[in-house]
């Protein structure tokens, strides 16, 4: 469900502050929405429940009274921006089975309701989604100098909260951070109800790791093949599909890779000894990189050993060399390695 798909539905159930509460009844019951939004001039008052009408009638209102008189104008209501998978997290945590949706003008524009979002609701998936986030940023310097790169913001959120929230919406909800410069201001970001729910813990690197030596600190953890990221990384790839992907390929190891291509500012020549084969004007060379996401078997943490440090490369050629099958998963997704000011400053244009 989004917000588009309720557009001729959900304005059925707004009423103007001038309603009575027989007509806040009436609508109740035709809508079969269990709610009712109060509006005035088009924007949001707040909300009416059937509860809130017996309430009011066992206070001795009639039916002929105003709404003002039982209308909730404290009604938990979410922004256009809130991802699905967070508000049926937090319709849960409050124990609510609608939620309007309100602009920043106080316009109402949406409703979410308990049974389109728990349907439409991926499935909850119970591998790990591990989020390496211990860099020290050195190529955002100044900003990292007192800011870890992960939590740098991109359109008013930090990276990290950016990676959780697709995350979140691809059915992952047990996520570890492998913490090292300036981890308690990542630890700091995560304290409280903030995540509604989303198991959060930590695996700090008392001496730098690299990518693959931090995957040795999960230790009985580690039962499920497990999704791993880097903390720079802004990308709109379904990260449930990464993980079916590896299943069905019965692989060990899967590395998200992009298509890259650079073309050359030269006409290349090729030649012979002395003799010129041909000359190929600025050719254009296709490649795939590592996009830094990670499908990683249990099986493979046994070549990991305890407070070593091995960076992502070193470790796949360890696998490939005890013939563990390691395969590549192209992505043809939105993707950005927000490691530069360049990179920040584009990042933000386009999400802004």
């Amino acid at each position: 469900m989004n917000i588009s798909d309720l557009k001729s539905q959900w304005k059925k159930v707004i009423l103007p502050l001038n309603s009575t509460i027989k007509e806040a009844v009436i609508n109740l019951s035709e809508s079969g929405y269990k709610i009712v939004i109060i509006s005035e001039n088009d924007k949001f008052i707040g909300t009416i429940t059937d509860g809130d009408i017996r309430r009011g009638l066992l206070k001795g209102l009639t039916l002929e009274e105003s709404i003002t008189k039982i209308v909730h104008t404290e009604a938990i209501v979410v922004p256009p921006t809130l991802p699905k998978a967070v508000a049926h997290d937090l319709m849960k945590a409050n124990k609510v089975m609608q939620l309007p949706i309100v602009n920043e003008e106080r316009n109402i524009v949406g409703l979410y309701l308990w049974d389109e979002i728990d349907n439409n609701k991926v499935s909850e998936l119970e591998n790990i989604f591990l989020i390496m986030a211990g860099g020290k940023g050195i190529r955002l310097r100044p900003i990292t100098e007192n800011c870890p790169k992960p939590m740098v913001t991109v359109a008013g959120k930090p990276i990290i909260e950016h990676i959780i929230i697709r995350a979140k919406e691809n059915g992952f909800n047990n996520f570890f951070i492998s913490i090292h410069y300036l981890g308690h201001m990542i630890e700091d970001f995560f304290k409280g109800e903030k995540w509604f729910g989303t198991d959060v813990k930590f695996l700090r690197e008392e001496i730098p790791l690299g990518t693959a030596g931090a995957i040795g600190l999960l230790g009985e953890n580690f039962k499920l093949p497990i999704l791993v990221t880097n903390g720079d990384l802004l990308t709109d790839i379904n990260y449930n599909d990464v993980i079916k992907f590896h299943s069905r390929n019965n692989a060990d190891v899967t590395m998200v890779v992009r298509s890259f291509e650079w073309q050359h500012p030269y006409g290349v020549v090729e030649m012979n000894g002395l003799d010129i084969k041909q000359i190929i004007e600025k050719p254009v060379y296709k490649t795939y990189v590592n996009a830094g996401i990670y499908v990683i078997n249990p099986i493979c943490r046994k070549y990991i050993k305890n407070n070593e440090y091995l960076d992502m490369t070193l470790f796949l050629d360890r696998l490939k060399e005890a013939g563990l099958r390691v395969i590549g998963y192209p992505m043809h997704e939105p993707w950005m390695d927000v490691g530069r000011h360049s990179d920040l400053e584009l990042a933000n244009q386009i999400f802004l």
